[in-house]
């Protein structure tokens, strides 16, 4: 593996899924689009966050990238080897370089078995040491994530959810992996244990020099974990940038929405909020354009014939926007809606961009 080439590399990456329609006799009706033309990479002991609201195809990437769906299209490269179309077999040996912690720690696990005999199935899977050195190494990765030796005679419903989810990630180093795909992984966790478990995460990668993409939907976690973010909406990204320039910077008015939302913990300080309009759109029928329009305080007729592509706007910064030069900050934005109302922002960024020579029509009231 060159060693300027990224551990995970993914291009062009779909996932469509069928729409059927009739009892007997089905046909398809329709495709939701759930994943379309989705770009990144990851770079070896990197943490790339995966973010968005629910439902805009996030896990979808995350298994489509282990496999656990196959891909409608795309490529997918792990230490430079296609792995889309690798064949089972194939596959199966690779699942011990790319592992994954599930969202839900309870469901994941089997009830039946015993969490010493979870974190030894996957060695015998693969075949790492033998039936006499097994039990010694579930007790050692047992401490690693912070259990008792003593917790491997133990069932699922013995243990907290916090423990289950760090029983869950002693699962996953069990195979020695070097990528893990963290699938909002503290999630249904409490506020507090969720600290603990990032914290852990943070420990575990310095320490065997992991790399991981974690997908998530809490900014304020993500930002403590990240080195770099992917915002996704409704199947597509919209912007990718180091953690330093997305946070300082974000370029795209959905990151700039999302943002927003992070809760302040400081008393009495007055959050500059930036509310979307309407719902997330059908990924079965996605707008045209740009996806983002319909809920877009700053659309315009560009917007709603031409989707933009994922340019770069600074040195590793890319945005999918096509007026983001001429957008307001956030704080003018949420200005201009408390004291001008969405429709005479709107009209600001059609001047604007008019200037620019950019549309040739005004927006339309709401």
């Amino acid at each position: 593996m060159n060693a300027d080439e990224p551990l995970l590399s993914v291009r062009g990456l779909v996932k469509h899924f069928p729409v059927k329609r009739g009892l007997v006799f089905a046909r398809t009706a329709g495709q939701v689009r759930a994943v379309d033309d989705v770009s990144f990479d990851i770079a070896r002991g990197q943490t790339l966050a995966l973010v968005g609201e629910s439902g805009c195809g996030k896990s979808t990437t995350g298994r489509l990238i282990l496999r656990l769906m196959a891909p409608t299209a795309g490529s997918v490269r792990f230490q430079g080897q296609e792995i889309a179309d690798l064949p089972e077999e194939g596959m199966r040996a690779m699942r011990r370089h790319l592992q994954i912690i599930f969202q839900d720690p309870y469901a994941s696990l089997n009830p039946r078995m015993t969490i010493g005999q979870t974190l030894a199935e996957p060695m015998a899977v693969h075949g790492i040491g033998d039936e006499r050195d097994r039990p010694d190494r579930v007790r050692e990765l047992l401490q690693v994530v912070g259990l008792l030796p003593e917790h491997a005679q133990r069932y699922p419903h013995q243990f907290s959810g916090g423990q289950r989810q760090r029983v869950g990630i002693a699962r996953a180093l069990a195979v020695r992996p070097e990528l893990i795909v963290c699938d909002e992984p503290v999630s249904a966790l409490d506020v507090s244990i969720q600290a603990q478990v990032v914290n852990l995460l943070q420990d575990l990668q310095k320490r065997f020099g992991l790399s991981y993409l974690f997908i998530a939907h809490d900014l304020a976690v993500v930002k403590h974990i990240s080195d770099r973010v992917a915002v996704m909406y409704l199947g597509q990204l919209v912007e990718v940038a180091d953690k330093g320039s997305l946070y300082a910077r974000p370029l795209h008015p959905y990151t700039q929405a999302l943002l927003s939302a992070i809760p302040r913990p400081e008393p009495g300080l007055q959050r500059q909020r930036i509310l979307l309009a309407g719902d997330v759109p059908s990924a079965m029928s996605p707008p045209d354009g740009c996806r983002f329009h319909t809920r877009c305080m700053h659309a315009q007729q560009r917007c709603r014939v031409e989707e933009p592509v994922l340019r770069e706007a600074a040195p590793g910064h890319r945005v999918a926007c096509h007026f983001y030069e001429t957008l307001p900050s956030p704080v003018e934005a949420h200005a201009a809606v408390e004291g001008r109302g969405k429709f005479a922002l709107r009209l600001a960024a059609y001047e604007a961009a008019r200037e620019a020579g950019l549309t040739g029509r005004g927006p339309t009231p709401a």
